[in-house]
């Protein structure tokens, strides 16, 4: 069934390109661990920069979900997106963000991924001034962009420590901020 090889492309390609990265990884290699015909890619994705796009936004739509519900979990508040991130950087299979990972990788800003990369980003950032707002914290705007540059942060020295202890620090300098 085309949809089951459709899937079995985007799930191939996220595990890969998450481990590996988006240049590393090739067609051949996606189309051997994916056991999907050329045929049967080329029919869904005329590239494989259109696979990239695909993944990317179905990623952004399954974390996001993610964070909202392991938000929810730790309370709902703002600072709880700090102890979901502890959860995801606790994983052995933890890689960093798969869209800043993805920006690094396609540094065109013009380019559909680093597009798709940065929509999430704004995303993200849009989920946590909604936090901001419900918690009934001034210049929630500005607010939301200066935690998701904590997160960013945390993310990316979280993958050079291989500890759960940036995204502590930053919910602590976010308390700060907050307070």
């Amino acid at each position: 069934m085309p949809t089951q090889a459709r899937e079995r492309l985007l799930d191939t390609a996220e595990k890969l390109f998450y481990a590996e990265g988006i240049r590393v990884v090739g067609v051949e290699q996606i189309l051997t661990v994916s056991k999907v015909g050329r045929a049967s890619f080329y029919r869904h994705f005329p590239s494989k920069d259109d696979l990239v796009v695909a993944m990317l936004e179905r990623r952004d739509l399954r974390w996001r979900e993610w964070l909202a519900e392991r938000v929810a979990v730790h309370g709902g508040g703002p600072l709880a997106v700090f102890d979901a991130l502890a959860e995801r950087f606790a994983r052995a299979d933890f890689r960093g963000c798969a869209f800043i990972n993805t920006m690094i990788e396609s540094a065109d800003p013009g380019s559909p991924a680093h597009r798709v990369a940065a929509d999430h980003k704004s995303r993200v950032t849009g989920y946590v001034e909604s936090l901001l707002v419900t918690a009934g914290h001034r210049n929630p705007a500005t607010l939301a962009r200066q935690l998701v540059m904590l997160m960013d942060g945390a993310i990316v020295t979280a993958l050079r420590e291989r500890s759960v202890v940036p995204a502590e620090q930053a919910r602590a300098i976010a308390a700060t901020l907050l307070a």
